[in-house]
């Protein structure tokens, strides 16, 4: 942000914002992020493996962030470039936006709780969680009822995309909200797509996350094929990474299995979660999803043999233990 020269008093304005019409306050000429859009005062709930990288990226952009929970892993990600709050009204009062990043859907029904409870007529609340599409769309009326307005945005692109600001954001809501959010999803994401209404963005993060689940555990299979015929695996990886069966999956979770390198960059738990979801909206449907049910199994399996905080590529450990 750019210093005030001397002066600057001067450029001092009235302004009543008309993305943000609630904001009606003295403000300088300079209150812009430094990607020259306006900043914005965002409460933002969830300092896990996502939310830190996420949080960290919208205070370095300009955007001024009260953040909850507060956790020495916070403190490491975040430091002093943001306001730590002991609750989720603490980081909703003041706030303009409101973000969420929590694992499931008990834990946004029970945060949006307290935010709706202290809500201010005009507040966008952004829930960037991978929950139920149904519990997206009652949140949404709910927060309409109080005068706000409501986006589901989950993301993929792992904790990698998180860091590096490239997440894809699949957006459920109204146009004019979406464009309200432009501010912050530019921060966060390298593509914007609005998918439809209330519910369908998490429609199209299940969808997603079918996707990479059961490409994964190709992969795992495939590369378990390969180490049981003695063939190098680098080798079969780099061969199928020229061909039709390239994909971000092969490419880096394939080598994540190649080396045993398994820390979190998303949990074997939590995709367990989002293939119950993609479940319960198939039965939901009167439809069925036989790869997404089998590999939600194979997830079980996982979470049941003490791999549930590994990296979901980790389900080639199961191969090499039903090969044992």
């Amino acid at each position: 942000m750019p210093s005030p020269t001397p002066g600057w008093r001067s450029c001092r304005t009235w302004v009543t914002s008309r993305r943000w019409p609630h904001r009606r306050r003295w403000r300088n000429s300079y209150s812009t992020t430094r990607r020259g859009v306006p900043d914005v005062d965002i409460g933002f709930i969830g300092t896990g493996v996502m939310g830190r990288p996420m949080a960290a990226n919208l205070a370095a952009a300009g955007h001024r962030l009260t953040v909850h929970r507060d956790t020495p892993a916070a403190r490491e990600a975040l430091g002093d470039t943001v306001r730590y709050a002991a609750s989720a009204a603490d980081a909703t009062r003041g706030s303009e936006a409101v973000v969420l990043m929590l694992p499931d859907t008990p834990d946004v029904e029970k945060v949006m709780g307290e935010v709706i409870g202290v809500l201010r007529p005009g507040t966008l609340v952004i829930d960037m969680s991978s929950i139920s599409p149904a519990a997206e769309r009652g949140l949404a009326e709910k927060v309409a009822g109080a005068g706000g307005a409501y986006l589901d945005a989950p993301v993929s692109g792992g904790e990698i995309g998180a860091r590096d600001g490239t997440l894809s954001i699949m957006v459920g809501g109204a146009a004019e909200a979406v464009e309200r959010a432009r501010p912050i999803f530019e921060v966060l994401g390298a593509r914007i797509s609005h998918i439809g209404p209330s519910g369908a963005g998490q429609v199209a993060k299940i969808a997603n996350q079918v996707v990479v689940g059961v490409t994964i555990e190709a992969v795992a299979e495939a590369l378990h094929l390969a180490e049981a015929s003695d063939v190098d695996p680098l080798a079969v990886h780099s061969a199928l990474m020229g061909g039709f069966a390239a994909s971000r999956v092969l490419e880096v979770h394939g080598l994540r299995m190649i080396k045993g390198e398994y820390e979190p960059g998303f949990r074997i738990r939590l995709h367990r979660k989002d293939l119950r979801l993609a479940a319960e909206a198939a039965e939901d449907l009167g439809t069925a999803l036989p790869g997404a049910s089998l590999v939600h199994g194979l997830l079980g399996t996982a979470v049941e043999t003490g791999l549930g905080d590994h990296d979901h590529s980790a389900l080639r450990l199961l191969r090499d233990e039903r090969a044992g």
